[in-house]
């Protein structure tokens, strides 16, 4: 297992902020208004959002059933195999349930029955365009939001592309958490530039408050069609600003050989991270797991 990238404690930066401010417009912190929230130019103030941990985890489930897919001709299996996942995903060390998924490659008959025995989820699912039939009359294969708290307004784009095949992005909120989610699946047999290009329009989509957008980006870190994302948010297995990660893909062997799954949050959070290091059997994608505290 990778090391997991230590929480930071952010309490002080966010007190540091305010003091910031206040000398900023020459006012010292007795000087402040009311108890001390913001100001806003309308008169109204807002207070700031309470911190809240997300454990989150993105995974190429590999549903079609195709050469590679280890259970994409078995859809009842690998449903198990997701919810087992979801059950018991292991972070930092120990072993968490999340309350944030974001899956790429799923059956829409997946997504049916999660809403059947997950019933204080909210799920959202995208099939992909012009994609493959899952089979057992399991639906198209897309992708898929769930989270353990009211999921709204979700919304499908498609991302620029030049092959045809548009990606889809599918993005929603989470009001109680006060975050903006966002998965994707991108193609790898586009080019760098149009990946580029989609990584920016998804970096609009998902706005800068608190964000938690991934999914299989189809590329490396270092590829400079991720930097859009690297530019704005901070990813979850990355070093300091060092575009690093534990590798996602497998080959056939059931070898990790790249980084293309990702998890991208707000700078500000502070996140724990971690990858499977012994073989996936389920899909030829490791799931990434993520613990994500946002103070501010």
């Amino acid at each position: 297992m990778r090391a997991p990238r230590a929480l930071i404690p952010l309490f002080s930066v966010a007190a540091a902020a305010v003091v910031v401010g206040a000398a900023a417009t020459g006012a010292g912190i007795e000087d402040l208004t009311g108890d001390g929230a913001p100001a806003f130019a309308d008169g109204a103030a807002e207070p700031d959002p309470d911190p809240v941990t997300i454990h989150a985890m993105t995974w190429n489930v590999c549903g079609n059933a195709e050469p590679g897919c280890p259970l994409g001709a078995d859809p009842a299996a690998l449903g198990k195999k997701i919810t087992a996942r979801m059950n018991a995903t292991e972070v930092g060390g120990r072993k968490v349930s999340t309350n944030a998924v974001l899956l790429q490659r799923v059956c829409e008959g997946h997504v049916r029955g999660f809403k059947k025995t997950m019933k204080s989820w909210s799920w959202a699912f995208a099939p992909l365009p012009n994609g493959p039939t899952c089979v057992q009359d399991q639906g198209r294969l897309g992708v898929a939001v769930g989270t353990d708290a009211e999921l709204t307004g979700t919304t499908t784009t498609e991302l620029p592309a030049t092959t045809g095949r548009a990606p889809i992005a599918l993005c929603g909120d989470v009001p109680t958490w006060t975050t903006r989610i966002c998965v994707t699946q991108l193609d790898p047999a586009e080019n760098t530039e149009a990946r580029r290009k989609q990584a920016d329009a998804l970096t609009d989509l998902a706005g800068t408050g608190r964000v938690l957008v991934g999914g299989d980006l189809a590329d490396t870190p270092h590829s400079p069609a991720l930097d859009p994302l690297y530019e704005t948010y901070a990813e979850c297995d990355q070093t300091g600003t060092s575009r690093t990660g534990a590798n996602t893909r497998q080959n056939w062997q059931g070898t990790a050989v790249d980084k293309t799954d990702y998890l991208f949050t707000t700078p500000s959070a502070a996140v724990s991270c971690s990858v499977p290091d012994t073989r996936n059997k389920a899909s030829d994608h490791r799931p990434l797991s993520a613990a994500v505290r946002f103070h501010v």
